[in-house]
């Protein structure tokens, strides 16, 4: 009997050992993890994806997107049928992400999100979505860092375009109206949260203009290389 009592408390040791550790690292997991999905859907892209992608089922709720804590990357994680409907590169600040379609806590998840239905790249004002993280290299983190004049490359992989940042402020999340079209303009707008502070109501938001469309080849899609993939 005292044998078993052993194994018990060895076995109960061993469980609350794993959950401390879990909870400890539970950050760098969840960094990790969002990473490694932001890398697949950015690497694996091909145009068959991007039109299959473009009819997938989403949602543009504001309110119903979620901090981006443990559940919602785990879940992610085990939807295989969330794919990415473009590329978002930012050299200057080393930012790469797949475009995806919505601002579901999926999409939100893995890359940077549409914001509104039917955007089309190089048309109107195409507005992107993404979590600010505390991993600076993660998601919109970049953004905090971003200089007026750099440049913004967004691809569908039949085109490219290409956006020169023009400003950069700070809006209450209750200012939607930055995602507006604005008439005789072609415009991109990325928004994100000013820190990783859960509850922050302020929001980051970057705007650039549509400097020049060219075709997805092999030499212009090179913008979209990774300078340092995780």
């Amino acid at each position: 009997m005292k044998r078993w009592k052993k194994i018990l408390l060895w076995i109960v040791v061993v469980i609350l050992l794993v959950a401390g550790l879990g909870m400890i690292f539970n950050e760098q997991i969840k960094e990790a993890l969002v990473d490694h999905m932001a890398n697949k859907r950015y690497n694996d892209l091909t145009v068959e994806q991007v039109a299959k992608n473009q009819h997938a089922k989403t949602t543009y709720d504001f309110a119903s997107v979620k901090p981006l804590g443990m559940k919602q990357v785990s879940q992610a994680a085990m939807r295989g049928d969330t794919g990415a409907i473009g590329k978002l590169a930012i050299p200057s600040v080393d930012m790469y992400l797949p475009i995806m379609p919505g601002i579901s806590n999926t999409s939100l998840s893995q890359g940077g999100g549409t914001m509104k239905p039917n955007e089309k790249m190089g048309e109107g004002n195409y507005a992107l979505a993404g979590h600010y993280m505390t991993n600076k290299g993660i998601l919109f983190s970049p953004l905090k860092n971003i200089q007026k004049g750099a440049y913004i490359y967004i691809t569908d992989l039949h085109n490219v375009y290409q956006y020169q940042v023009t400003a950069r402020w700070i809006v209450n999340e209750s200012d939607v109206s930055v995602i507006n079209d604005v008439p005789g303009q072609k415009l991109i707008t990325l928004v994100t949260c000013a820190s990783a502070q859960e509850g922050v109501t302020d929001r980051i938001i970057v705007r650039g203009n549509l400097v020049h469309t060219q075709k997805a080849t092999a030499t212009s899609l090179k913008i979209f290389t990774k300078a340092n993939q995780g």
